[in-house]
């Protein structure tokens, strides 16, 4: 299996549980997946990143997106219809990370073109696997745009 190894990924994690992104952050570092991470709090947060405003001026355009769905002040489905009718920001592949597992949230989430849904698992050690799921499919097979 091939690895990235130009540079490393960046990835923006739109997620307002500190405790989540804790976990995410913790899980990453420890599959030693070269990533930059930036963290939004809340969906506004995460679409002024996205569009380079305010204190995000000189951000780099992420390269993959974890977003929760329930967020505060922007929810998740507004972020992600957001991102996929901006012709800059489409292809960025947005995985859908939340702790939701309505089938109506999941099938919304697919029909606003999410690249993919994940439940989170409440048990930490699943929770962590979920991850390496994403680390390993997203950050190892899949070739993202440069």
């Amino acid at each position: 299996m091939a690895t990235r190894t130009s540079k490393p990924i960046e990835i923006l994690l739109v997620e307002d549980s500190p405790g989540d992104v804790r976990l995410i952050q913790e899980a990453m570092k420890d599959a030693r997946v070269r990533n930059i991470m930036a963290v939004a709090g809340d969906g506004v947060e995460a679409m002024d990143y996205l569009r380079r405003r305010g204190a995000f001026v000189r951000v780099s355009r992420p390269d993959l997106i974890l977003l929760d769905l329930n967020l505060p002040r922007k929810n998740g489905f507004e972020v992600l219809k957001e991102i996929k009718n901006d012709p800059l920001l489409k292809s960025v592949p947005v995985i859908v990370l939340t702790t939701s597992q309505s089938e109506q949230d999941i099938v919304k989430s697919y029909e606003l073109y999410a690249n993919a849904y994940i439940s989170k698992p409440v048990d930490l050690d699943q929770f962590l696997a979920a991850v390496k799921v994403i680390e390993d499919f997203w950050l190892e097979i899949v070739r993202l745009p440069v």
